[in-house]
């Protein structure tokens, strides 16, 4: 088969016209497997952005978030960092199993629904992307991102309950994305997670990179712990165990630290106190927004299912406190935004919001690796 590219944006189109759905993966499944993504032309961002609004002018528009400034140390000379944490829905899921009553499906529909989180994505311009529940990396994330320039990484669960969804994209999972510009890849790890010893269906990526512009290492890890109450206990095994990892890539919190995640767990949680008193010495970078410094966002997620309205803050982005700065934070959607009907909704494409963080590296020469 010839798997023409064309130019321009009609080239453009063509690449995302073939990622929106799953009856065009099949179709289009051997051009897939052919095309090397270091051997296609970059995609100019402006001209996907564009396409995807194109796909979505029927929608309404996307919400309008402002970043926080949370920056009180003198400015730094280097660019932050940026990071974007998002349980983007698994497809399957979303359409065959979380029964979310007031969103209607046609909110749902692939076609559309992958242009809002790319839109959201290309939004905001993460120099690094961490993503939970992603199973369409094959066919959209990985084609599409590594032709903006990132590298891209994808974990996927062992037994993902995609699979038990008729007419799946295959298993969902852990994905994380990274701008080669401006990091080197130095390690990666994918984790399979453990509770009493056993492994578990949850997974978490962790890798060490190099700033280009600081020569700074630090490690960026993402994971998905497992949900629903009653798991309580093991997902603080699960905390624990990928603690334990950390702290051996990180040779102990010697190289700086941002883990990721949609951790299925309330501040109250066990969970959630082991990661604050870790010895990697964390800090949960939105807590920053409230007043005082302390308190978490009252949601991150928030749906109503058939047993009802749950509204729950689950998704944190920790740092190195010690070796890092939080220079702003993405502030998140107002319940007047979110509407009565909640997520996900024509306006918004997943049940969780995202995070994003600007970083910057503490300028304390001691620290410096």
């Amino acid at each position: 088969a010839v798997c023409s590219m064309g130019t321009s944006t009609s080239r453009l189109y063509s690449v995302l016209a073939k990622t929106l759905s799953s009856g065009a993966v099949s179709q289009h499944q051997d051009c897939l497997e052919q095309l090397d993504p270091a051997q296609l032309d970059p995609i100019d961002p402006k001209e996907l952005l564009q396409e995807c609004q194109i796909v979505l002018q029927k929608r309404p528009p996307r919400f309008q978030r402002n970043f926080v400034n949370l920056k009180k140390n003198p400015a730094s000379n280097h660019r932050p960092i940026r990071v974007m944490q998002w349980n983007i829905l698994a497809q399957a899921l979303g359409e065959g199993k979380d029964n979310f009553v007031q969103c209607p499906m046609e909110a749902l529909k692939w076609e559309e629904r992958k242009c809002l989180i790319l839109e959201e994505i290309l939004a905001y311009k993460p120099d690094i992307l961490c993503l939970q529940e992603v199973d369409h990396y094959f066919d959209t994330f990985e084609p599409l991102l590594s032709r903006l320039g990132y590298q891209c990484t994808f974990f996927p669960k062992p037994w993902s309950p995609c699979l038990d969804v008729e007419h799946n994209n295959g298993p969902d999972g852990c994905a994380m994305f990274f701008l080669k510009e401006r990091f080197e890849l130095v390690s990666s790890a994918n984790i399979r997670l453990t509770a009493m010893k056993l492994k578990t269906n949850q997974v978490a990526i962790a890798q060490t990179l190099k700033c280009h512009e600081t020569g700074r290492l630090f490690c960026i890890a993402v994971t998905h712990l497992k949900a629903r109450t009653g798991w309580e206990r093991f997902r603080s095994a699960q905390g624990c165990d990928l603690l334990q990892n950390l702290k051996s890539i990180t040779q102990g919190a010697k190289i700086p630290l941002i883990v990721c995640g949609d951790f299925n767990a309330e501040p109250t949680e066990e969970v959630y106190r082991e990661f604050s008193n870790s010895s990697l010495n964390l800090n949960s970078a939105y807590k920053l927004l409230s007043p005082d410094g302390q308190s978490e966002p009252p949601y991150t997620t928030w749906k109503i299912r058939p047993s009802g309205e749950c509204r729950h803050t689950l998704d944190y982005i920790w740092y190195s406190q010690h070796a890092l700065n939080v220079n702003s934070a993405l502030g998140l959607l107002t319940e007047e935004q979110i509407g009565p009907n909640r997520l996900p909704s024509f306006n918004y494409p997943s049940d969780h919001l995202s995070l994003v963080c600007d970083f910057s590296f503490n300028q304390d020469p001691d620290r410096l690796l």
